[in-house]
């Protein structure tokens, strides 16, 4: 029971984007549609599940002067293989997100999740927490990118909401993504407030 707890922090309790603020860089990078979002939001799911795994399995195989290089290894390599399954299945997914993907790598979600929990608790922990992480962190990416593709060209998913003469430019560019995000993440903290 004490496991599936695990899987419900990543949701709300310590969502990545709306609450520790980690991630910013594929947060704000990618959002700039729903489908950009939900794309990166899933590799990285996939990349936090096998990576937690992996150390989860290899921690007390691993030296302690080497343990965070070891884990970039084994997170460096679920990201090649995310990477070359995208670019080969989804090419125009695997062009919108560019260099992105191999920033997973260092995404400080993912390796934070490797040395904060999966080198201190079982396999099975390890992948529930990875899913619910890696899942709550995808929900943010595609509220964020859909807030963003439907203000700015008035669009979600790509389906035409209404005409995007209507649309505000300024939420498809750079500083949209931060103008969108503050307004979520004040609208999430209100809502806290209330419950």
């Amino acid at each position: 029971m004490n496991q599936w707890k695990n899987f419900s922090k990543g949701f709300f309790k310590e969502n990545a984007v709306f609450t520790l603020l980690l991630g910013m860089c594929p947060t704000l990078g990618v959002t700039s549609s729903a489908i950009n979002g939900l794309g990166m939001g899933l590799a990285t799911t996939f990349v936090l599940v096998m990576s937690n795994l992996v150390v989860a399995l290899i921690k007390d195989f691993i030296p302690d002067k080497v343990r965070i290089p070891s884990f970039i290894v084994v997170i460096a390599t679920f990201v090649t293989i995310v990477e070359m399954i995208m670019q080969a299945y989804l090419p125009s997914l695997f062009d919108a997100l560019g260099l992105f993907i191999p920033l997973i790598v260092v995404n400080c979600v993912v390796l934070g999740r490797a040395e904060a929990f999966a080198s201190k608790n079982s396999p099975v922990s390890s992948i529930i927490d990875g899913l619910g992480m890696g899942l709550g962190f995808a929900m943010a990416l595609t509220i964020l990118g859909s807030v963003r593709e439907l203000l700015g060209s008035g669009k979600l998913f790509g389906n035409v909401i209404y005409p995007d003469q209507y649309g505000m430019l300024v939420f498809v560019l750079a500083p949209g993504a931060f103008i969108a995000l503050g307004y979520l993440i004040a609208f999430i903290n209100r809502v806290k407030e209330k419950a």
